[in-house]
């Protein structure tokens, strides 16, 4: 029986699939793409002859429908996923439906964007002495957030941050980040479509970010990061000293 493969696309740049996504999307009989949310340049890399079917246009059961029946004809399957799928990628539920129908599957990781973001800013979110977690998350909306884990309460940890699905209500973003304990001169950016060629960075603080996204006419497909790792701080780690490493060398023994 044929194989169903789930395959990070990326963040947008068509390079950004890994090898092992790229093989396994050159070689497959059917693509089912995410069509709303990843770059459609990375279907060149198809085969003759591939079907391809755009998942904006199809509900959950038509998606393991046409999974089912393209395997048991023998045919390789890819479902081209945004950006990594283990965060905000909504695989589980089609999972869940393969294995009630017996469909063979496999994992393929992707970069996701909140990587190329930080790749195309250039920045670091875990800085020493500054900021040594990341927190993934979004503002609840028409789907819920588990209890505890709003924005206002997570930002009492004044750590990196960033914030997908969101962009939409960044002034409620903004509220909520302040109300939880950033300063309103924290740093923040927003980034339209990282990685692609139509990228765009906004960069400000809390207390002027809502504006300038707005005047950038930025409404989705963007990122928001926020914390002190945007901005001038910083401090050296012991990766490079040299002294640090022969001490640690010794205590490894």
């Amino acid at each position: 029986m044929a194989i169903v493969s789930f395959v990070g696309a990326g963040p947008g740049e068509t390079d950004l699939i890994t090898l092992k996504g790229y093989k396994l999307l050159s070689e497959a009989d059917v693509v089912i793409y995410a069509g709303s949310l990843i770059n459609t340049d990375l279907l060149d890399y198809c085969k003759d002859g591939a079907e391809k079917y755009d998942s904006a246009k199809m509900t959950l059961d038509d998606i393991v429908d046409r999974m089912e029946e393209s395997v048991k004809n023998g045919k390789s399957v890819v479902r081209l996923q945004t950006g990594d799928f283990s965060i905000y990628g909504s695989i589980r539920e089609q999972i869940e439906e393969m294995k009630k129908r017996g469909i063979k599957y496999q994992c393929v990781p992707g970069v996701s964007s909140f990587l190329g973001a930080a790749s195309s800013m250039g920045v670091e979110y875990t800085v020493p002495e500054v900021a040594q977690s990341v927190i993934i998350t979004r503002m609840a909306g028409r789907t819920p957030v588990p209890e505890g884990e709003s924005l206002k309460s997570l930002a009492q940890h004044q750590t990196s941050m960033v914030i997908f699905l969101s962009v939409q209500g960044i002034k409620k973003v903004v509220k909520q980040l302040e109300d939880g304990g950033y300063p309103t001169d924290t740093p923040a950016a927003v980034i339209y479509k990282a990685t692609w060629p139509d990228e765009k960075v906004v960069r400000g603080t809390l207390a002027d970010i809502a504006e300038k996204v707005h005047d950038a006419d930025i409404r989705r497909t963007a990122l928001i990061m926020v914390g002190k790792f945007l901005g001038d701080e910083y401090n050296y780690s012991y990766l490079y000293d040299a002294g640090f490493s022969t001490m640690f060398r010794k205590k490894s023994k």
